[in-house]
């Protein structure tokens, strides 16, 4: 059964949020003149410095040994280890003729979010944190906690993650934030009402569960996987409440198709969960219509900007499972999207960011 209290008002280095801090604090002020190219191009700069870098990932149903040899032959052609040659430099020159980059575009991006409430939702590992071996030691920085702390104060701050809410909340350990564990089948928004909008919180705590009735199962699939996955080394199995995430950064390339065939096998008996592939992680998940998309709707609803033309929503991610959020910011016309990845592939995102080189000496100058 649905478990939801829903009060309408909830290897990469990590991502410094102090510019981008002063930036949405600047261009949410409508009385605020509009900054210069030269001003606001460099903390976007920043920020495209600094986020984690997207690998070519694909969504694969594990079916059959054939399906297997896809998703390895997926995962290598993730990770070019060799230089660009001239056609992937048209490729991507093509590409961002319809993704264009958010430096380039960010007078735009200030003009269309001038006088608007910013709402700012996040990814926690590559994002908040750095991308590390141990995901249980995934930590983030005092500095970025401190950072953090202060754009949630100003406007409504969201951390959406495939991790277990709970796991995220107590890296983070900030109350005014807005959690959405599990791919945002697990919700909890802080107790003080963090909306400009009076009237939708009421001091109460946020909580919203849709999946709730697949714990039992998903505790079920957890004890088996960890049998199952010990006969390849380096393999770990991580319980998300809502969710499950197969990790295979410390597994040999060589063993790949045989974790991918030992875990095809287990939920050949689970109909009701799909499989899904993320950077060096296979996510396992109840195959109920929810994900970030949904999790994103749900939490403006909740902020009360569910009709309005009052709020500018922005959504980094890099990863194939956060499509779903640009989606939704594309249908709805307002609020950008924006992917993170050095490699031309299909999105839903507005705009894209690389890891740009060129901006390093800006950057050592804005952290001075």
């Amino acid at each position: 059964m649905t478990n939801q209290n829903v009060v309408a008002p909830n290897d990469v280095k990590p991502l410094n949020f102090n510019t981008i801090f002063v930036m949405a604090t600047s261009i949410s002020n409508s009385n605020s003149n509009l900054l210069s190219s030269e001003a606001v191009q460099e903390p976007l700069a920043m920020l495209g410095g600094l986020l984690s870098l997207s690998q070519r990932n694909f969504m694969k149903r594990l079916e059959g040994n054939n399906k297997v040899h896809n998703w390895v032959d997926s995962i290598r052609a993730s990770s070019p280890t060799r230089d660009k040659s001239t056609s992937e430099n048209q490729e991507k020159s093509a590409w961002n003729l319809y993704h264009p980059s958010a430096l380039n575009m960010f007078d735009k991006i200030i003009s269309n979010s001038k006088g608007k409430q910013i709402v700012t939702f996040l990814d926690y590992d590559g994002t908040l944190s750095p991308i590390v071996a141990d995901p249980d030691k995934a930590y983030m920085t005092s500095k970025m906690k401190g950072t953090l702390k202060e754009i949630a104060r100003h406007f409504p701050t969201a951390i959406v993650t495939g991790r277990c809410r709970d796991k995220v909340y107590n890296f983070v350990r900030l109350a005014e934030v807005y959690y959405a564990g599990s791919h945002g089948m697990d919700i909890k928004g802080p107790r003080k009402n963090q909306s400009p909008k009076k009237g939708n919180n009421n001091g109460k705590t946020m909580l919203f569960q849709p999946a709730s009735q697949f714990m039992p199962m998903i505790n079920e699939v957890y004890k088996i996987l960890q049998v199952k996955t010990k006969c390849v080394p380096g393999a770990m199995v991580e319980n998300n409440k809502f969710c499950l995430s197969v990790h295979f950064r410390c597994v040999d390339e060589k063993n790949w198709a045989l974790l991918a065939e030992q875990v095809r096998l287990v939920l050949n008996g689970y109909p009701k969960l799909k499989l899904t592939q993320g950077r060096k992680v296979l996510e396992i998940r109840p195959t109920i219509k929810w994900d970030k998309g949904k999790a994103l709707e749900f939490l403006l609803q909740s902020l009360g900007y569910n009709n309005s033309d009052e709020v500018f929503p922005i959504y980094i991610g890099d990863d194939r499972t956060d499509e779903d959020a640009f989606k939704v910011l594309r249908s709805r016309g307002q609020g950008i999207g924006i992917l993170v990845s050095k490699f031309p592939k299909e999105t839903d995102a507005s705009y894209t960011l690389e890891d740009p080189s060129e901006a390093s000496i800006k950057i050592n100058l804005i952290t001075l």
